[in-house]
């Protein structure tokens, strides 16, 4: 690649991780008054594409635009009623556990944790430990996602475009046999249970971030 060319991968390296790392915060814990802060001062694109990031960009946009003293509260309700549920069944939420959606009895704790569990010990991370839930968890792995694409900018700044390859696989590989194979039905049930824009937003802009991302990869690993 030339030296043009390093540096546009490197940037949108960047903003992959930028995007994979924002995705995972919004699902893993209920939106507090800092990240709120930061939501607001967010630009929400609505020409980028994807129909599904136009809409869901356009649903949060609405939402944050509309945040009053009484948001962060309904915000938590509705992260708990869309993700936990009020149910005592495995159907009555969105569980955000890869184990729940491809386990025959939808438990949690199966094989897809254990096989998540592995792939991120490979690549030398750890769960912090105030961490309680299972590692399957959307959250943790968005996160995965984003460290790799972190990895692979760094590697292409140090023109080590093997390495770069060879971490764009792992990506293509995770999203194909994990991420991909069960987060269509989760954010199927997302819309299902949400109450609010910025969720349901969430779920149409996952969707399509995703789909497009697993594209971008194929393509790059085709060239």
């Amino acid at each position: 690649m030339s030296q043009q060319e390093y540096a546009q991968m490197i940037q949108i390296n960047e903003e992959r991780a930028a995007t994979y790392g924002f995705l995972s915060r919004l699902f893993r814990v209920e939106v507090d008054a800092d990240f709120a802060g930061q939501l607001k001062e967010m630009h929400f694109p609505v020409k980028t594409g994807s129909d599904a990031i136009d809409e869901g960009n356009a649903r949060m946009a609405s939402y944050v635009a509309g945040m009053w003293d009484g948001s962060l509260t309904e915000l938590a309700v509705d992260y708990f009623n869309v993700f936990y549920g009020v149910g005592v069944d495995s159907y009555s939420a969105a569980h955000p556990f890869e184990s729940v959606y491809t386990s025959p009895k939808r438990l949690l704790m199966q094989e897809a944790r254990d096989e998540v569990l592995e792939i991120y010990r490979q690549a030398g991370l750890e769960k912090q430990k105030d961490w309680r839930e299972g590692e399957d968890h959307i959250a943790l792995e968005l996160e995965y996602l984003q460290v790799l694409s972190e990895r692979i900018a760094q590697a292409l700044e140090e023109g080590d475009e093997n390495v770069a390859a060879a971490l764009l696989q792992k990506q293509r590989s995770f999203l194909d046999e994990h991420v991909l194979v069960w987060t269509p039905m989760l954010t199927s049930d997302m819309r299902r249970f949400a109450k609010t824009d910025l969720y349901r937003g969430l779920a149409d802009v996952t969707d399509g971030f995703l789909e497009a991302d697993r594209q971008f990869v194929g393509e790059v690993l085709a060239s």
